[in-house]
């Protein structure tokens, strides 16, 4: 499906709620495989919904109201994006309802992945240009934990990836991780890693390897949480209502992109949270149902 406004272009996919592609005057912003068929076994996560708990869970199980779930763990002995039947292996229904708009939906049924509950997702792309927007809502119909991210990888017109692109975020945090991967609860300055926000330090290059969990400065409001500033003269700013992102330089990515081809920046809730007391809640319940939305504003003329 596609979705149109001004000169800019979004395709979409009803597998995984999958955005295929997204351009601005016929130039790329993000990667993705020209065959739609290459979704159904893409380890990258390109362009997906992932969920219903994006990011790494440890041990793939957590205890809610003093039962244990076991999930499905998909990454050793974790659970990594909601387990091998996650929302990004699912085939959702897709609706347009509009030249620039269209609505997808996926019924997760009690019980898969491991997670309790049924839950009604719903995905709302609006291309309103240059603003790509993603509202996700989500309503289960008992309490289980929902954290979901949208996991395009952004190269903004770029064919060497992330070694003609440049990273901020308005985080002076990241969360710890083990060897696996796994947030352990604590804090880290996020100067050990030579990322901060632009107006506070200058953006490091993406080519080096980054795999972190920023945690956003509450004060940054309607600013952009994070911005991605290509050679090609374009600008990504991420606004998020999330209380953190995953920042990912495309490390592991293989043919048919090359390594460090694109970098995700995907905004949910602390990574791991249903085994970390100490991190902000992630379930959900029927009163209190789960809303997110993302806008990525494009910009010309940055360098």
């Amino acid at each position: 499906m596609s979705l149109t406004d001004e000169t800019m272009s979004v395709s979409l996919l009803n597998y995984g709620a999958v955005t295929q592609g997204w351009w601005l005057d016929g130039t790329p912003l993000i990667l993705g495989y020209e065959n739609p068929q290459d979704y159904l076994t893409d380890p990258y996560y390109l362009g997906a919904i992932v969920g219903r708990v994006a990011n790494r869970l440890g041990g793939g199980q957590f205890e809610l109201h003093g039962i244990c779930r076991k999930l499905d763990a998909n990454e050793g002995e974790n659970t990594l994006h909601g387990g091998s039947v996650g929302l990004s292996r699912q085939f959702w229904t897709i609706r347009q309802i509009a030249p620039n708009e269209a609505v997808l939906n996926y019924l997760s049924p009690d019980g898969e992945g491991g997670f309790p509950g049924n839950v009604d997702f719903q995905v709302r792309v609006l291309l309103h240009s240059p603003c790509l927007t993603y509202e996700i809502k989500a309503t289960p119909d008992q309490a289980t934990p929902i954290s979901v991210a949208q996991h395009n990888y952004f190269c903004l017109g770029s064919k060497l990836g992330a070694s003609d692109l440049r990273v901020g975020v308005a985080s002076n945090q990241f969360l710890e991780i083990d060897e696996a991967g796994i947030a352990t609860g604590m804090r880290r300055d996020a100067t050990e890693i030579g990322v901060g926000s632009p107006a506070d330090q200058p953006s490091v290059d993406a080519e080096q390897d980054i795999d972190h969990f920023f945690v956003f400065d509450p004060k940054t409001q309607r600013r952009p949480v994070a911005t991605i500033t290509a050679k090609t003269g374009l600008r990504l700013n991420v606004y998020s209502d999330q209380p953190g992102a995953q920042v990912y330089t495309g490390g592991h990515l293989s043919h048919p992109f090359p390594r460090n081809g694109g970098v995700c920046v995907e905004p949910s809730g602390y990574p791991n949270a249903v085994n970390v007391p100490g991190f902000p809640s992630v379930i959900h319940t029927p009163d209190n149902p789960y809303y997110q939305k993302l806008t990525l504003k494009i910009e010309r003329g940055r360098d």
